[in-house]
């Protein structure tokens, strides 16, 4: 399957992580948004996101050494969405400046709300279907 897919991500406390070449950010606790794609295998990219031990390579690893995927959401395309539906939700949520975004022109692929079902629900409202719980 191809596609771009939403993790929904719960730090359990406030921290400060680095997050490679953006630095130390401090994160509130709550939930998260992450917006990503796998246009080649949009399986093997969230299973890759769900392994605990891997290299860190993109923004999203260094976030999720400290928090839990709980829930995934996917839109089946063949085209890149994932900055569609980054617009989307920085229409509602606010967002970690640059996390996630450096190989497009968004302001952010990374979304933050103290309330899961708030994101959950919005995600539904524009189209996205529930992938699994983790």
């Amino acid at each position: 399957m191809k596609g771009s897919y939403v993790l929904i991500i719960n730090l359990k406390k406030e921290k400060e992580i680095e997050i490679g070449r953006l630095g130390r950010i401090l994160f509130n606790k709550g939930y998260y948004a992450y917006v990503g794609s796998g246009l080649n295998n949009l399986e093997k990219r969230v299973g890759r996101h769900l392994r605990k031990n891997k290299k860190k390579k993109w923004h999203i690893d260094y976030l999720l050494e400290e928090g839990k995927i709980e829930e995934i959401f996917y839109r089946e395309s063949d085209r890149k969405e994932e900055c569609n539906i980054a617009r989307i939700l920085s229409k509602k949520f606010n967002f970690i400046p640059g996390f996630g975004s450096s190989d497009c022109k968004c302001r952010s692929h990374l979304f933050f709300n103290y309330n899961k079902s708030d994101i959950v629900d919005y995600l539904k409202e524009h189209g996205m279907q529930f992938f699994r719980k983790t």
